[in-house]
């Protein structure tokens, strides 16, 4: 069994290795036995996109983290890593070498292959006398095979410098079979040296500062990335388990839509920076060689099915998007917003997940999507109006209607969207013509944020209101945390973690609210 490095437009391995025993010296590769000043590992492992027989492999050398090229030379580095069927490494079953490229900011996305299903693996890096911290990641279960269960998380949405990350912590103790990011890995704001409190609207310290202005360059990201990286209780959840990845807007700039951002900048010129934002994404990301990013484009929704039992369908709600509507932003619904043509997906995507859940043989269908599907009234007070987040698939209702008429005329009745972006924990009930007047079609879990909005409390001010004008939410919560989807044969579960504070250490964790949902009945019950 053997391990495939790869590195976009490099040498193959055979070819690496006779350049070095033709003593390639243009650039130099730098040999294993280097000694750096500090370790090279201090950004951590990662795992993700597995496989009935593998996974991708992932970590980035930066001795100095929050240097110039993280403190690397501008050359290639050999770096050699095991993967082993137990933690002590007794039975390696898969190991090589790669090269960790300037190019790619010295990351290294290593496909492992050839590996058992269904069950886990433990993996590392060495350079030398350098070793990372190991990683545990699990394959898939082999396709069609039967299973009475399937664990994952849903989690994301972390602004470095409004909480600390403890909730990841608590992640890394769960017992799962995959995380799922539904983005907002980093945030690019300028650093903010003060912060607001919420209660007073005086300023107080902030809990941590980012380093740098705001991310457009290359550089610039992988400075951003670097810093979140660090945290120890990321690298901890990262470690412990496999991730699926995608991104939402934060990764590039808030809401971005497509070739268009919220300053009205030029498209060619935007354009320039989301290409340098998704190499740093694909840099910083376990992502296989599909993913790698072509100019401004990197692949980023994609499917994954465990056995008989779960369809996990990844979107990307961001590249093939029409502009928001309406100004974007809350208020009311414009003619723009109700236009038969509007699309968050583009119309290739809409076609791979409409086909996806036609043909799905799955108990389960998962539809992992970065922003709220609903329609949710956001009258928190007496408006006279209802007021729409543009951002969400409210800003796309077309869009909407045609996923739910073609779950309702294809008889799914199996399928729970999971989502992200709203910094609050929402469950609720999607209904046939995207009304929150018509026949419940499916269910909609939105987990809150990993430390996004500060410590929060157990209601928003208004939340009475939204919950009365909006029949088909069932629940609301302002913590912060992640979701925890356990799904059987016929009941699903899903419990909202939160976690009393973001604002200090060691904060404990506890399950707010548990729903379930029964196969073949969609809607929302008290669990």
């Amino acid at each position: 069994m053997s391990g495939t490095g790869f590195q976009r437009g490099g040498a193959s391995r055979r070819g690496v290795l006779a350049g070095m025993a033709a003593g390639l010296a243009a650039p130099a590769i730098v040999r294993a036995q280097t000694l750096f000043v500090d370790t090279p590992f201090q950004l951590g492992v990662a795992s993700g996109d597995p496989s009935p027989d593998g996974f991708v492999i992932w970590t980035r050398l930066a001795p100095r983290p929050l240097e110039q090229h993280g403190g690397m030379p501008m050359a290639p580095v050999e770096v050699d890593y095991e993967v082993a069927a137990d933690e002590r490494f007794k039975t390696v079953v898969a190991k090589g070498q790669t090269l960790a490229r300037p190019e790619l900011g010295h990351s290294v996305h290593v496909e492992i292959a050839g590996l058992q299903p269904h069950r886990p693996y433990w993996y590392r890096f060495h350079i030398g006398r350098e070793r990372s911290l190991t990683g545990r990641a699990r394959t898939l279960p082999a396709p069609g095979s039967a299973l009475e269960r399937v664990r994952f998380v849903a989690g994301g949405c972390q602004n470095y410098e409004q909480g600390l990350y403890t909730a990841y912590r608590h992640v890394a103790e769960e017992d799962l079979d995959f995380f799922w990011h539904y983005g907002d890995y980093i945030y690019e704001e300028r650093a903010t040296p003060t912060a607001t409190d919420h209660a007073s609207g005086l300023p107080i310290p902030p809990i941590r500062v980012h380093v740098g202005d705001e991310p457009y360059s290359l550089d610039d990201y992988r400075l951003r990335y670097a810093q979140y990286k660090l945290d120890t209780d990321l690298q901890a959840a990262h470690a412990a388990h496999s991730w699926w990845v995608t991104w939402d807007d934060h990764e590039i700039d808030n809401n971005w839509a497509s070739q268009w951002d919220q300053d009205g900048t030029p498209p060619e010129i935007f354009n320039l920076r989301r290409q340098a934002a998704a190499q740093a994404y694909y840099e910083n990301m376990p992502l296989r060689k599909t993913s790698f990013p072509h100019g401004t484009a990197i692949q980023i929704f994609r499917r994954a099915a465990y056995g008989d039992l779960l369809n996990a369908h990844f979107l990307d709600t961001r590249q093939f998007r029409m502009d928001q509507p309406c100004g974007d932003n809350f208020k009311p619904v414009c003619p723009e917003a109700l236009a038969s043509d509007r699309t968050i997906m583009g119309a290739e995507e809409e076609r791979w997940l409409f086909d996806g859940l036609a043909k799905s043989p799955t108990r389960w269908n998962l539809i992992a999507n970065q922003v709220m599907m609903m329609p949710l009234d956001r009258r928190y007070a007496d408006q006279h109006e209802a007021i729409w987040n543009m951002d969400s698939w409210a800003g796309y209702p077309a869009a909407r209607k045609r996923l739910l008429d073609h779950i309702e005329a294809h008889d799914i009745k199996n399928v729970v969207v999971a989502t992200g972006d709203e910094h609050q924990n929402y469950a609720g009930e999607l209904r046939s013509g995207g009304r929150p007047d018509g026949k419940t079609l499916a269910v909609e879990f939105v987990a809150t944020s990993i430390s996004s909005g500060g410590d929060g409390s157990d209601l928003r001010k208004g939340s009475d209101v939204i919950l009365a004008n909006n029949p088909h939410l069932k629940f609301v919560n302002d913590q912060r945390g992640y979701a925890v989807c356990d799904v059987g044969r016929d009941v699903w579960k899903t419990d909202f973690r939160v976690v009393d504070a973001v604002s200090r250490p060691s904060a404990k964790i506890a399950t707010r609210a548990s729903f379930a949902v029964e196969r073949g009945a969609p809607g929302l019950k008290p669990a």
